[in-house]
Parts: C-alpha cells; sequence; structure tokens
C-alpha cells in the first residue's frame, strides 16, 4: 500500500527529546554568550527584566526549528505554489446543521455527540464535520461511495460524473491502513453514535501538494480523508465546488488499483468543470496547482 502509516509519539521519545533541549540549553553556556556579546550590566539587567519575551522567542525559535526537522524531505520536490481557495464562498456549518441534513438524505441514520463540537479545533482543521461510519451505509466501502455518488447526482440534478463507473469494488478502492485505523479509533471514542464528529480541513492545507507529498507532511494526529467522508462533506457543504477554480480535492485517505491487480497506484479526486461535479483517479506523484488532499485529525491526548 502506498499509504504512509504515522504514530504518535511514544513516551520515551517525548522523554529523549525533552533531555536533548534541556542539553542544549545548558551547552548554551550564557555566561560565555553575555561575554561574547559584550553586554554591560545595565544591558544585562534590561535582558532580565524582558526575561517573559526572551523565554517566548525562544520557545518560537525551537517550535519553527522542531516543525523543519519533522517534515520528511521525501518528494519535497513535488510541491508547487498554489493560490486556489474556496472561491465559492464554503465556511464550515454548525455540526446540527450537518447532522439534521444527513438524517435526511440517510432515513434512519442515527445521531451524533454533538457537544463534542464544543470542543477547541484541532491545529490545522477548518471545522467539524459529521461523517457516518460508512458501515453504516452499506455493507461495503465501495458500495457507501456509491451511495453517496447517487446522492450527489440526485442533489445536483444529474450534474454529477463518475469516471470510475463500475470499478469501486475492493479490488479496485480502498481505505489507506492509516485512515482506517483512525476512523477505528474515532468510532471507539464515540462508539454509541452512529454519525462521527471529526475535526477536519477541506484542502487547502496542502494545496499544490502530490498526494504522496501531502501524506509524508501529515503532522502526527492527521490523516487523509476518502471518497466516502469527502463526498458526505460535499453533500452536506455543496458550496465547497461550484467553480472551476475552487480549489479541487485530492482523496488522500484512498487508494485505487487502476487494473484491479493488487498496485494500488492511484488516488481519487474530486474536480468542477462545465457545470458539473466530478470524480476520477489520478496518480499520486503529481504536483497540480488546483488541487489539495484534505484531511482529519484525531484528538489529541
Amino acid at each position: 500500500m502506498s499509504a504512509i502509516t504515522q504514530k504518535p509519539a511514544t513516551d520515551g521519545q517525548k522523554k529523549q527529546l525533552n533531555r536533548f533541549l534541556t542539553d542544549v540549553v545548558e551547552k548554551v553556556a550564557i555566561e560565555q554568550l553575555v561575554e561574547k556579546l559584550g553586554l554591560s550590566s545595565p544591558e544585562t539587567q534590561r535582558v532580565i527584566e524582558h526575561g517573559d519575551e526572551l523565554a517566548e522567542d525562544v520557545r518560537t525559535t525551537v517550535i519553527a526549528s522542531i516543525k523543519r526537522l519533522s517534515v520528511s524531505d521525501n518528494f519535497k520536490n513535488e510541491e508547487v505554489a498554489s493560490k486556489y481557495g474556496y472561491l465559492s464562498g464554503y465556511k464550515p456549518k454548525g455540526i446540527t446543521t450537518q447532522t439534521n441534513r444527513l438524517r435526511e438524505l440517510f432515513p434512519g441514520i442515527g445521531f451524533a455527540d454533538e457537544k463534542l463540537a464544543e470542543s477547541p479545533l484541532a491545529p490545522n482543521a477548518e471545522g467539524w464535520f459529521a461523517i457516518p461510519r460508512w458501515d453504516k451505509i452499506a455493507p461495503t466501502y465501495g458500495e457507501a461511495v456509491q451511495k453517496v455518488f447517487d446522492l450527489l447526482k440526485k442533489t445536483r440534478n444529474g450534474r454529477f460524473t463518475n469516471y470510475r463507473e463500475g470499478q469501486l469494488g475492493s479490488n479496485q478502492l480502498q481505505l489507506s491502513t492509516k485512515t482506517a485505523s483512525a476512523f477505528e479509533k474515532l468510532g471507539e471514542t464515540q462508539k454509541d453514535y452512529d454519525i462521527l464528529v471529526v475535526s477536519a480541513q477541506f484542502g487547502i492545507r496542502h494545496r499544490g501538494r502530490s498526494v504522496r507529498r501531502a501524506r509524508e507532511t501529515f503532522i502526527g494526529n492527521e490523516f487523509g480523508l476518502g471518497a466516502f467522508a469527502i463526498g458526505i462533506m460535499l453533500l452536506t457543504h455543496p458550496e465547497r465546488l461550484l467553480n472551476y477554480d475552487d480549489l479541487w480535492i485530492d482523496c488522500a485517505g484512498d487508494e485505487f488499483a487502476p487494473g484491479a491487480d493488487g498496485s494500488f497506484s492511484e488516488c481519487p479526486f474530486f474536480s468542477f468543470s462545465f457545470g458539473r461535479l466530478k470524480f476520477g483517479t489520478f496518480g499520486v506523484s503529481s504536483a497540480r496547482v488546483c488541487f489539495g488532499s484534505a484531511s482529519a485529525f484525531l484528538p489529541q491526548i
């Protein structure tokens, strides 16, 4: 599989990093630093009086350095500058509005733990999204995706094209290991509900990156969203893709095997042109200026 499986930092790693940073501070040798800068007693006293600002500057610098060093260089050439965004005016809707809409679209679907949406959003997320468990919609993932597609076509008055019609079986379309695991964890923490409340972003965070580059740059609690989740989000937020110049969406949480031969070398996407929402697949190595991978975030404990 092409997905990158990432686990949260272990307690041992956290302790090791903490010890390393402590050692760095000790090695700075403040006395020598003051002498090297030639600080006078009044100047040194002024720095002491601005200790809080100094601490904040150090903290900001350390965070920036850790972020820079923690990102893989793999596929770093698969990024292009992009200014594409949410031209059609999409904004995340309230969680109750979303769940009510889902119950209209999927009669019999249950409820969500809507109080979760009162919690602070994860860093890099845009909003809270209501996403049903796919197995509450159909027996297989591909069948659940097809039901979402049927509704997209219906709600858009037929203006939806699936270029992979009849190719949504498990031998061609599957969730990545990381994404499947992430939804299992969300399901465990929201076990009494049919609809999961998920902290996510709709593509702009990874715009201009190839799918595999986006996967490389996912932070520890981040995972890609697939055709089912993104399709659901488009049902509750149809204004997300209404214009040719809207940012199109890579489904980085899915893998697609064009030859149904076990080689899951492509990734699905949603696009919009000639007044129609469209679904297709493309290679994971292409960095396209008008695309961005949608992703979600597990709660950090």
